[in-house]
């Protein structure tokens, strides 16, 4: 019998678990530990407090982020909140500490030079700020910094360089619950990253598998590295973001088997979610005049990389039919928006096999 998948916190939640203990601490001398917070859907998890300090200015406290059962690359940090008392007036003023990135490219939902610090995260912490402010009479007014321990190696795993994210993590998070392989930081990841080509002025962008497909792309077109997508297998969420948020061109670049499953109507790529269907493959090889022998031996191929060596053996652009009808599945997720799309598709060495549009 399989057990259900372990859920986790995110690093806003465990953000705001730290800032709540150390904004105590600061007001009443003594850290809760274990520290209750409240998500936005008023779940109210314990965090155990890794580390605490407290000076004469200043409260510092901890938290190991612990993702559950997904793969995050957050999982297992530390993440810490130094409180100091702000100027009166002030509210809450976030700053970036070691480990956490700051905003260096418009398009973000935070200003240029802000700490790396999403809004739902500011808004749980500024909430708990009050809070206890109420309960031990305190202004409210405080600087909070948060750090993120080995954060701006981290981050090199991660899409921030890219969306302009300099010198750490960010701090995410919309319900402080992280799902197991929702990949949910991944497809926001996709959406930034159209923010910031749009905010650029970008009018061409690529959705990619993979970094080979994404050198062959930005090689062909001449595309700048923000107008790049790391789609992986979210092609649904790449299109269903550019039917709400247009670019005027978009290119969709990637092996012959993902994008067999592209053409095949499957919006997530992953193995383990769709494959790839030989019959699909077969039919196009006979609508394109290739035979049924030719057919028979694609239905039965290893892979589709295969099935396209077999018909470049017989002179037939397998990859040619397989962008195209690829391109007519992603249009057809578009629907009226304004883009135009066109597909791309490689060989594992970068070679181009296929295209379409």
């Amino acid at each position: 019998m399989s057990t259900p998948l372990r859920h986790g916190w995110t690093t806003g939640a465990c953000a705001t678990a730290a800032t709540t203990a150390a904004y105590t601490a600061l007001l009443t001398g003594v850290f809760p530990d274990p520290v209750e917070i409240t998500l936005p859907k008023g779940r109210r998890p314990a965090f155990a407090l890794a580390t605490e300090a407290l000076t004469g200015d200043a409260a510092t406290a901890s938290v190991v982020k612990d993702a559950g059962d997904d793969p995050d690359v957050t999982h297992g940090a530390l993440i810490s909140s130094t409180v100091r008392h702000g100027v009166p007036g002030s509210g809450v003023v976030f700053r970036a500490g070691p480990g956490v990135g700051t905003v260096t490219k418009p398009g973000l939902p935070l200003e240029v030079g802000e700490p790396a610090v999403n809004p739902v995260p500011r808004r749980m912490m500024r909430e708990h700020v009050a809070e206890v402010a109420a309960r031990h009479g305190g202004t409210g007014d405080v600087v909070v910094e948060i750090s993120v321990e080995h954060g701006e190696e981290l981050a090199r795993k991660t899409w921030n360089p890219r969306l302009g994210i300099l010198g750490g993590l960010s701090i995410l998070g919309t319900t402080g619950v992280v799902v197991p392989y929702s990949c949910s930081a991944w497809i926001d990841s996709i959406r930034r990253g159209v923010d910031v080509a749009r905010a650029a002025g970008r009018e061409h962008v690529a959705g990619c598998t993979g970094s080979t497909s994404e050198r062959v792309a930005a090689e062909l077109y001449g595309l700048p590295e923000d107008a790049l997508l790391d789609m992986g297998d979210f092609a649904g969420a790449v299109l269903k973001y550019l039917r709400r948020h247009p670019v005027p061109r978009l290119t969709v670049a990637g092996g012959i088997g993902k994008l067999s499953k592209l053409a095949d109507g499957h919006l997530d790529l992953h193995s383990g979610r769709s494959q790839v269907n030989p019959g699909l493959l077969a039919e196009m090889v006979r609508s394109a005049g290739g035979g049924e022998a030719l057919a028979g031996r694609v239905l039965t191929a290893n892979t589709a990389l295969h099935a396209l060596r077999l018909c470049q053996e017989e002179g037939l652009p397998l990859g040619d039919l397989v962008a195209e009808r690829a391109r007519r599945t992603a249009a057809g997720v578009l629907r009226e928006a304004p883009v135009r799309v066109d597909v791309v598709v490689v060989d594992r060495a970068g070679v181009i096999v296929g295209r379409a549009g």
